[in-house]
């Protein structure tokens, strides 16, 4: 049974400059509710209930977030603005959080090997807060994606269709159907951030993944790759080639809250949805 979700939330988030001065991107709100509550709300649904966050300078907010605010207890207790925190009470009392910083930024890799005191020799799952993920009327996106860790026992990858022009954003995947399915692929070659006339198909991966212990040795011996950083890319296509790594194309919505446009219409979905719940 998988049980830990790690977080890496120690980026700057440049692209909200200045919201995100002082302010963990990971704590910015869809409506009233932070970016990194939806991806715990989403690990709980899927049965995982130990949460390991890579954070840094500047990001004590998110730890603030999951403790008990006694001051805060105190001044709504008996009023109506106490079921408003009955939903992160839930997930403080299910929950337990741990913390560990990444001292430099050298990349997403970098960030998950950073979490192995955390994790420890068993498999695990990473979500990446900015990208929300919601999927209405079935399993959570996690959830779907432990489904098929426990039929493969290796690697999941959560991946989605884009835009061939915008494959240059993404990592890029290329795999064979597998079982006879019209989603779920075994990975054959992988590639971070493809100009599109070498991506070898339009299917990224997005911010979710079930990722097998050994990672972490696989990790320690990656060179930096695009950009100067240790790309999770890399390390994952060394398990490709063993055939370890599945690629899952989930069923639900994803909204790249990174972006500004994607926080928009992420903020606009949830509006909407709630208006008609």
């Amino acid at each position: 049974m998988i049980k830990k979700c790690l977080f890496p939330a120690a980026g700057y988030g440049t692209r909200f400059l200045p919201a995100t001065k002082a302010t963990p991107k990971e704590m910015l709100p869809i409506l009233t509710k932070p970016l990194i509550q939806y991806g715990v709300e989403e690990a709980v649904e899927a049965g995982l209930n130990t949460m390991a966050i890579i954070t840094g300078r500047g990001k004590r907010a998110i730890e603030d977030h999951f403790d008990i605010s006694y001051e805060l207890e105190h001044q709504v207790k008996g009023t109506s603005k106490e079921p408003l925190l009955n939903e992160i009470r839930s997930l403080i009392t299910q929950c337990t959080f741990s913390y560990t910083r990444q001292l430099e930024m050298k990349g997403l890799g970098h960030a998950i090997l950073t979490g192995e005191t955390l994790i420890g020799d068993e498999p695990f799952a990473v979500i990446l807060a900015d990208d929300l993920c919601h999927n209405n009327g079935d399993d959570p996106i996690l959830k779907q994606m432990v489904n098929i860790y426990e039929k493969y026992q290796c690697s999941v990858i959560a991946i989605e269709e884009v835009p061939m022009d915008k494959t240059d954003k993404y990592g890029v995947i290329a795999g064979n159907l597998v079982d006879g399915t019209d989603d779920t692929y075994r990975v054959t070659d992988m590639i971070e951030k493809p100009d599109p006339k070498d991506a070898p198909t339009n299917m990224a991966i997005i911010g979710r993944y079930i990722l097998t212990p050994d990672i972490f040795d696989i990790l320690r011996e990656t060179k930096p790759g695009k950009g100067g950083e240790i790309q999770i890319t890399d390390a994952l296509l060394e398990q490709a080639k063993q055939g370890n790594v599945i690629a899952y194309k989930f069923k639900g919505n994803r909204f790249d809250c990174g972006s500004v446009d994607g926080f928009v219409k992420a903020t606009n979905y949830f509006y909407n949805k709630g208006k008609h719940d």
